[in-house]
């Protein structure tokens, strides 16, 4: 397998947020799920916002997946400096629009599987980062990602939310 393309008809599944979605801007958001953060065996960011809301309520996420992007234009220069925090290991990915490569996968897997904090760029897109960051972050851990002009979902890993994803992801269209 080299990538894993998602079909139209899941698409839409997609657009329900897959953990508990908490309202309002960056701030508010990581304020509301406070507890669930400091409790949590690790923590993933997925976006760039999310990752600088976290970092900057002086939460360090294990693993950062980020495209300098927010809706697809650029991130301000404000929000790379907080992102370029000293305590990660910067690896660089591609992952084009609506696939999840086995580059990024075993990143993901590897990142979560080690101690050190790492920030993954992704050059093309990491929405779809979500899914394999479920599939291997410990159990008790979360996931967090923004929600589209609503707020911010954070992902309880459970193993019934791994098996979940795994299903999901076996209806994705593998290309080699």
């Amino acid at each position: 397998m080299r990538l894993l393309l998602l079909p139209d008809d899941l698409r839409s599944s997609l657009k329900e947020p897959l953990g508990r979605l908490y309202k309002g801007n960056g701030q508010e958001c990581v304020k509301a799920m406070e507890k669930e953060l400091l409790s949590a065996k690790k923590v993933v960011a997925i976006g760039d916002m999310t990752a600088f809301y976290l970092l900057k309520a002086s939460i360090v996420p294990d693993l950062l997946v980020v495209d300098n992007k927010t809706k697809r234009m650029p991130v301000s220069d404000h929000v790379i400096e907080m992102l370029d925090h000293e305590s990660y290991k910067t690896v660089m990915v591609k992952n084009p629009a609506a696939t999840i490569t086995k580059d990024l996968i075993d990143q993901i897997r590897e990142s979560l599987h080690g101690t050190n904090h790492v920030k993954i760029i992704v050059e093309g897109e990491e929405d779809l980062a979500t899914l394999p960051a479920i599939l291997y972050a410990p159990l008790s851990s979360v996931v967090v990602y923004g929600q589209p002009n609503e707020g911010s979902v954070l992902v309880d890993v459970t193993l019934e939310r791994k098996l979940h994803i795994e299903e999901f992801m076996k209806r994705m269209i593998v290309e080699e």
